[in-house]
């Protein structure tokens, strides 16, 4: 009987220690990342960027795996129900943690119960753009047209509540213009829809309206950063072009599902930092208008709960409700 005893305290001791995340071994096999947009969106271009050298660095692989819709709904609650057990990670923006929670009353997930904070990844640049032979060559001609034609101009956004459309309603708030909203399934759908002028403009970011810009397809007439950007001397800024003291930025994240064991968040974390240090990767994001900025998972938390207070008041006052 001792020994029917002792063998059940072994076996259950040796199981306690196998359910143990050995940090040294992890990864031993590839690491899926779901992204909740587009393919080509300055979220899918950053993290592919950064995981092929976290790839390098780690042994294994990264599979990406895009989840647009819904204005990030669909993927952001596949990865809230994943195992935390470090293999499932998002690719977030901050639209799905900060601006979404708060246009959705019915979200199948909690912004901070349901996700681990990993790091911040980049800071993104975006751009004010309208169609190739659109007769605005800046945001002042912009403004301009739709305060003699309330309502008459239209603008796309990768759907409600999305960075897209919180950008246009505070810049339409801070001119005082009204235009209407037409709602895409996805950033590439509304850089399609400004090219072929079904609508008027949008705001994108100047990675995803990269390729289309340097087509000739979108016409970019300015850019929501305090400067210049780099890649871009010749666009003025919205702030010096037509509304002073406009601003608007977003971030991209890597979450993990809440639970996911704290060694393999430190882990994940220290090697996505590694990898926003080498000197090519940073290359990359900067040639993107994608700025590399990495920070503590604790970091992470802080800003999401600040911004997720903030948009709350911004967005009630702007009345943007989804359900």
């Amino acid at each position: 009987m001792k020994l029917v005893y002792m063998f059940i305290l072994l076996a259950s001791a040796g199981y306690g220690h196998a359910a143990e995340p050995n940090i040294n071994s992890y990864p031993t096999h590839a690491i899926r990342i779901i992204i909740p947009l587009a393919p080509g969106s300055g979220a899918d271009n950053a993290i592919r960027i950064i995981t092929q050298k976290m790839s390098q660095n780690m042994g294994q692989a990264f599979i990406i795996e895009n989840l647009p819709g819904a204005a990030g709904l669909i993927g952001a609650d596949k990865v809230a129900k994943a195992s935390p057990d470090g293999y499932t990670l998002g690719g977030f923006n901050d639209s799905i943690l900060t601006m979404v929670p708060n246009v959705n009353r019915k979200l199948p997930w909690h912004p901070i119960k349901d996700f681990a904070p990993i790091s911040l990844a980049v800071m993104v640049e975006w751009g004010l753009v309208v169609p190739p032979k659109s007769p605005y060559a800046n945001a002042g001609e912009l403004i301009a047209a739709a305060r003699k034609n309330p309502g008459q101009l239209n603008y796309g956004s990768a759907g409600n509540g999305s960075p897209q459309h919180i950008a246009m309603e505070l810049f339409a708030s801070e001119a005082a213009i009204k235009m209407a909203h037409i709602p895409y399934k996805g950033i590439n759908q509304t850089g399609i829809g400004v090219a072929s002028s079904e609508v008027q403009a949008a705001f994108i970011t100047l990675a995803s309206s990269k390729t289309l810009v340097k087509a000739n397809r979108l016409k970019l007439i300015g850019v929501t950063s305090p400067k210049r950007a780099l890649q871009y001397p010749n666009i003025p800024t919205i702030a010096e072009s037509g509304l002073p003291g406009f601003e608007f930025s977003a971030w991209f994240a890597l979450v993990a599902p809440a639970g996911t064991p704290q060694p393999i968040i430190q882990k994940l974390n220290a090697e996505l930092i590694k990898a926003l240090k080498d000197a090519t990767v940073r290359q990359q994001l900067l040639s993107n208008g994608l700025n590399p900025v990495g920070s503590s998972p604790e970091e992470l938390a802080k800003k999401i709960q600040g911004q997720l207070t903030s948009y709350a008041s911004l967005i009630k006052k702007m009345d943007i409700v989804t359900e």
